[in-house]
């Protein structure tokens, strides 16, 4: 794990301006690696590592999934509990284009454009969460309860085990 200052992003300035209390971690981001080498890298349970999906419905309009790192989302699932047709993941331009963010420092906090925000049930049940920071190879440690209040998550039932 790299010590250093962390990085200012957009996702850091959204949560101070909304007074989020949080850690910073940076570390060796590794291409592909996802939630295994964050998890592995600040030794915490990939469980509590929280992954930040892009997503979009059957019209094209985007959508932030919020699920466990060592989870799937049932996209089947998701649909059917929001009311639409048909969800999916977008193409990392695309989903880079909703978000602001390169895909693999997608955060949920300061995106270039509001979007519903969708956040598996389970999450809530833990003390400390561990979301992208808005860059590669940096997470912020927050309490599941600040995320809630700032971004005012529709709460979803739709994990499948990794």
């Amino acid at each position: 794990m790299k010590s250093g200052n962390a990085p200012e992003t957009q996702a850091t300035i959204f949560l101070n301006q909304h007074g989020v209390a949080h850690s910073n971690h940076l570390y060796d981001y590794e291409e592909h690696g996802g939630t295994k080498v964050s998890a592995r890298e600040l030794n915490v349970d990939e469980h509590s590592v929280i992954k930040t999906l892009i997503m979009e419905d059957e019209a094209g309009k985007p959508l932030i999934v919020l699920m466990h790192g060592d989870c799937k989302v049932s996209t089947k699932e998701l649909a059917r509990q929001i009311g639409h047709k048909k969800v999916e993941s977008c193409k990392p331009g695309v989903a880079n284009r909703h978000s602001g963010f390169l895909v693999g420092g997608t955060s949920p906090f300061g995106t270039k454009k509001p979007m519903p925000i969708y956040i598996e049930k389970t999450i809530l049940d833990l003390p400390l969460i561990y979301i992208n920071g808005g860059r590669r190879g940096f997470l912020v440690g927050v309490h599941p309860h600040d995320l809630v209040r700032v971004l005012s998550p529709t709460v979803v039932e739709v994990a499948l085990k990794g």
